[in-house]
């Protein structure tokens, strides 16, 4: 694993009128790494996007990408990174050639021997007009024009939205696979959690314009689970750690903690009785982003 840093944000900020967007957005990803962007509608993930790759400006922070300011550097960075929106725009009156050909005068690296392999790879027919392509065609073609320039970032702004979920499943585990192999460095936005979950080597929760946590997927399995124990101990532990959540059901008190191998020394050293419950990424995502906190019993009633 490389020490080199693809992608750098520190403290970006970002407001449409009185909407604070992003608040204070840090965050740093290795070359040759697959960030996960997990978030809500609405949290800030695509406005966070377009930062990077220069069609926003923030109000306040820096981003350097591949050492370069997406601002200042704006034509050095294109050739630096392939972007693929949810909602990308193309001209419906072209043929797929005629596209590829013109997008491609836009970059000087353009691979035309990438382009015609990837044509062929992703069945594209090169004389069919945009406008007929079907909306997983118009992806592909999408992702044709992202990479064939040879980027060394890749960025993914949940482009197979509109797929059916089979279709979605297929095109998201094969691209990342691709870009993997090839060693890309890929920032990936996607609402399908379980996909994104086998390939992601970090995950960045973005909830409510900030980073709630940013980990290694490894990482994140190893701190972040559930921990249940008689609610009698739950005010004077819950004391000692952080937690996401608490649930009281009676009896018993369900917590997910931040710092599981902490926490668990802390209630092994209280002789508290507990069970421990590891986490998939979904439910580890739904702990950050959701409000379930119900009350903190204020008082011991053990004895």
């Amino acid at each position: 694993m490389t020490n080199e840093v693809a992608l750098s944000i520190r403290d970006l900020h970002k407001s449409y009128g009185r909407h604070h967007v992003l608040k204070g957005v840090s965050l740093e990803l290795p070359k040759g790494q697959t960030l996960a962007l997990l978030g809500r509608n609405g949290a800030g993930k695509t406005t966070l996007i377009k930062s990077i790759v220069g069609l926003l400006k923030p109000d306040q922070g820096a981003i350097r990408v591949c050492n370069l300011d997406p601002q200042s550097n704006a034509v050095e960075l294109r050739r630096h990174i392939g972007y693929l929106a949810e909602d990308q725009q193309m001209f419906g009156w072209m043929t797929v050639e005629q596209l590829i050909r013109f997008v491609g005068a836009f970059y000087r690296d353009w691979d035309h021997a990438l382009a015609a392999q990837y044509l062929q790879q992703l069945q594209l027919e090169p004389d069919k007009k945009i406008k007929q392509l079907s909306k997983g065609n118009a992806i592909r073609l999408g992702l044709l024009l992202a990479l064939a320039h040879r980027p060394e970032v890749v960025i993914l702004d949940d482009p197979a939205l509109a797929l059916d979920p089979i279709m979605r499943k297929e095109f998201n585990r094969d691209l990342v696979a691709h870009l993997q192999d090839i060693g890309s460095t890929i920032l990936y936005s996607s609402h399908l959690l379980a996909e994104v979950e086998p390939v992601a080597d970090c995950i960045a929760i973005l909830h409510e314009g900030k980073i709630a946590r940013y980990a290694t997927t490894n990482k994140l399995r190893e701190d972040v689970k559930r921990m249940v124990f008689p609610t009698e101990y739950a005010s004077e532990v819950l004391a000692q750690f952080p937690i996401i959540q608490f649930q009281n059901h009676g009896r018993d008190a369900s917590v997910v903690v931040e710092d599981a191998p902490a926490a668990t020394c802390i209630l092994q050293e209280w002789e508290v009785p507990y069970q421990t419950v590891d986490l998939n990424l979904d439910e580890i995502f739904e702990a950050y982003v959701t409000d379930r906190m119900d009350s903190i019993p204020t008082m011991n009633t053990a004895g």
